[in-house]
């Protein structure tokens, strides 16, 4: 039995209300705690799973005992004896693996990652406790899991005694395996080192090389974010100044000198601001990596992530927000993508199958693909779905790319029976708003018996955005400069007209939809021939479309502000900015303007 005295229900409510009272004594203590409790609970995960592949490695065990050692000494510290109590247990079963006293197999493995579960439910509770919001009750979960390990424990291990310690070799390079029939992941780019972040470890969740020291702050996210807030104020505000008509026309050349060392600065001090807000993938990946092997655990496959840009960084909240789509596509790609080994075995395919999570650059933005060597997207049945819950007619022709798109409706599901895993038709629904939301898009490629892949394209950050400055009427707008494809004086011979209103423009040999972009968004405009007008060639997910405007005013890399939820429905606008001019231009969403073309008759006049 446990040394600790695990109490009745009555005194674990004293318990708590000692705790809590002990950390709204010292919040910035309580804060410090919670960030590394965290943090050590999220490193623990990633060198469970290698210690599924190599229990008798002590190094391994050595590496999953101090965080639970350094978790239980801190809450010690702190008064916060239900940490203090779980993690101590998980710290003997530990102890003993070191020690060659007892074998690690499934049953350890299983309830050390229950272990990483419940203590950060429990620490997540406490925070919020403390934070003053209401929090769920884990003291049955922390009650469960210490019978548990005791059990485990009391009943040793039948398993012969273990082999002396050895390290883990590294695997022997594999051959590069397509996925979907589109060739390899590219490569994630190296990723720059940024101030103040830490290298990664040479191995999994080892200590970090003596040779490299690298000196870190812990900061409170919303000091941060406060910050990139006045920086992007001081950004705005700089550009009004240099774009002041006084001083444009005050031709000092020294002025003019000291105005453009201004600009350098801010610049500089604008892209050291939104890097502190960047981090690495790696976290997220990691989490993927664990719910992969739980899934395969219930389905009865055994699935091997493959992990490749953990270090590709990302906004802080984009990472933060990607965290929900990520886990719908692993679910889909564990449950209806992979066949069971059986399945495999008749397509000639290894037993195991493979899973691959990669992020890099690529044009700007960030790509992470999802990928799987599973049977890909049935087609066939996807088509005969949407027919059968009248989405799309019997005759339409659709493109293969169309039809898997359909996978994203609202309550669409191919699965036969719903499973505890998927089934129901929600999840991929919410994978694109949640990405839209981010200003992304998500692209799939899928070849029957060889995968699919799910290509999810972020920008680098919300808050600042490359944009080309358009004008149409009066009014003034940003669209990315990643939507635009190009831009053009159209020729007359290039419009075609319909009942004499041009509709379409031939952009080299393709024929594409003409829009003027004030009617579009119903602004008031001079009305002017198309071939007096420059026409911007604009893309979303494979569709192209023309939209006239007046004038093209430049390139602007401009700091994005949110209008509110009075504009939050509004189709074909993302947000604002302000502009050096002072103005607000709106900042245009090119699927939502895509979408826009297709379901008006707007033309130009």
């Amino acid at each position: 039995m446990s040394e600790w005295d695990h109490g009745t229900a009555g005194s674990d409510a004293t318990s708590d209300d000692a705790e809590l009272c002990m950390l709204q004594a010292d919040p910035e203590l309580a804060g410090m705690f919670f960030t590394e409790a965290l943090d050590h609970l999220g490193s623990i995960e990633n060198i469970v799973l290698a210690l599924e592949s190599a229990p008798t490695d002590v190094r391994l065990l050595n590496d999953v005992f101090r965080p639970f050692h350094t978790i239980k000494g801190n809450a010690g510290a702190l008064g916060i004896t239900s940490v203090q109590e779980a993690a101590h247990e998980v710290e003997s079963l530990l102890d003993l693996g070191r020690s060659g006293k007892h074998v690690i197999g499934p049953a350890e493995i299983d309830v050390i990652l229950k272990a990483v579960d419940v203590l950060t439910e429990m620490i997540g509770g406490l925070k919020r406790r403390v934070d003053g919001q209401a929090a769920p009750d884990s003291t049955d979960d922390r009650r469960a899991l210490i019978a548990e390990v005791e059990r485990i424990i009391a009943g040793g291990s039948t398993a012969a005694p273990p082999p002396p310690p050895v390290s883990v070799a590294p695997r022997e390079p594999e051959p590069e395996m397509s996925f979907a029939g589109f060739g390899p992941v590219p490569a994630p780019e190296p990723a720059a080192v940024h101030p103040g972040a830490s290298a990664p470890d040479a191995r999994i969740g080892g200590a970090k090389s003596d040779a490299v020291k690298v000196d870190t702050v812990k900061v409170d996210t919303r000091k941060l974010d406060n910050l990139v807030d006045m920086v992007g104020e001081l950004v705005i505000v700089q550009a009004m100044i240099n774009e002041d008509p006084t001083l444009r026309r005050a031709c000092d050349e020294r002025l003019g000198r000291n105005l453009n060392q201004l600009k350098r600065i801010t610049t500089d001090l604008q892209r050291n601001a939104l890097a502190m807000r960047m981090v690495p993938v790696r976290q997220t990946f990691q989490k993927m990596q664990r719910l992969a092997r739980d899934l395969g655990k219930k389905s009865g496959k055994t699935v091997d992530v493959e992990l490749s840009g953990e270090e590709t960084e990302l906004d802080r909240q984009v990472v933060e927000d990607i965290n929900d789509p990520l886990m719908h596509m692993v679910r889909n790609s564990c449950d209806h993508g992979i066949e069971d080994a059986e399945a495999r075995a008749r397509a000639g395919k290894p037993a195991q199958g493979r899973l691959k999570l990669s992020a890099y650059h690529h044009g700007g933005s960030i790509v992470i693909a999802v990928a799987d060597d599973g049977g890909g997207l049935p087609t066939e049945k996807i088509r005969g779905k949407a027919i059968a819950q009248g989405l799309i007619g019997e005759g339409d022709p659709l493109s293969d790319n169309e039809i898997h798109q359909l996978i994203f409706r609202p309550g669409f599901s191919t699965a036969d029976t719903v499973t505890e895993i998927s089934g129901r038709g929600v999840g991929m629904d919410v994978v694109r708003g949640n990405i839209e939301a981010l200003r992304g898009k998500v692209e799939i490629r899928s070849v029957a018996g060889r995968g699919t892949t799910f290509l999810i394209k972020l920008p680098l950050t919300l808050a600042v955005l490359d944009g080309l400055v358009l004008r149409a009427g009066d009014e003034r707008f940003v669209i990315p400069i990643f939507a635009v494809c190009e831009s053009l004086r159209p020729k007359p011979e290039q419009v075609h007209e319909v009942q004499g209103r041009p509709q379409m423009i031939q952009v080299r040999n393709s024929l594409l939809p003409l829009v003027s972009l004030a009617e579009l968004l119903g602004i008031g405009e001079v009305p002017a021939p198309a071939h007096e007008r420059t026409a911007v060639v604009i893309e979303d997910d494979g569709q192209r479309i023309a939209v006239l405007v007046d004038d093209l005013l430049g390139k602007q890399e401009v700091v994005i502000k949110s209008l509110g939820l009075a504009f939050a429905g509004v189709r074909g606008i993302a947000g604002g900015a302000i502009l050096g001019d002072g103005r607000v231009g709106l900042i245009l969403d090119a699927a939502g303007l895509v979408e826009l073309v297709s379901n008006t008759s707007a033309c130009v006049a």
